[in-house]
């Protein structure tokens, strides 16, 4: 079966945003970039909750084509226009929308069938961002693991990671790399047995 990893920038004191949105306190650098974008070539299925699939709709189909772009921007956006993306959303609608599917009810039994949907070792599937999605997926049990990157500031306040746990969930180790920027990656397996 698939997993679902959720990978999210996370403060120390565990706020992946503030209180109203903001983050523009992540810190990402090419070292990062590189590091995340060989990981990610790894995951055929993209999640995303709805305002973070608008935010990378709004940007990665062009990006990589800007006279400006970057080399992380056009491996980005090669890898975006290719990955099957699904966003978890009440409102949307999937029509006209490339290789993305809209999940909007029986969270718990669409996810399983997206988990199940391939049997022969196939990649992850990667959330990216998007804490209300992970909240709804993690208070069902839906996420598998966790990829973390710790960044070095304490927010005090803001929209935390973990909320409403009702059970404790256990983690795994996996990896765990420091970069140069300070940011330390935390890279956990959720623990069932």
């Amino acid at each position: 079966m698939r997993r679902i990893i959720s990978f999210m920038h996370i403060s120390l004191d565990g706020f992946v945003a503030g209180l109203n949105g903001e983050m523009d306190w992540i810190k990402v650098d090419e070292e990062i970039f590189d590091y995340v974008g060989k990981r990610i070539s790894e995951g055929d299925t993209a999640l995303y909750g709805r305002v973070t699939y608008q935010m990378m709709e709004d940007y990665w189909p062009t990006a990589g084509d800007k006279t400006t772009a970057t080399k992380h921007d056009i491996e980005h956006s090669k890898w975006y226009s290719k990955v099957q993306k699904v966003v978890l959303s009440k409102t949307m609608r999937d029509a006209d929308l490339t290789n993305t599917k809209i999940i909007s009810d029986n969270l718990s039994d669409r996810i399983k069938e997206i988990k199940q949907s391939r049997n022969d070792g196939s990649k992850d599937i990667l959330l990216f961002g998007s804490p209300t999605a992970t909240h709804s997926l993690m208070q069902q049990d839906l996420i598998d693991g966790y990829w973390l990157f710790v960044n070095p500031i304490i927010l005090g306040q803001g929209i935390p990671l973990f909320v409403d746990i009702k059970d404790k969930i256990k983690l795994k180790l996996v990896t765990t790399r420091p970069f140069n920027c300070g940011v330390t990656e935390l890279n956990y397996i959720v623990d069932r047995q």
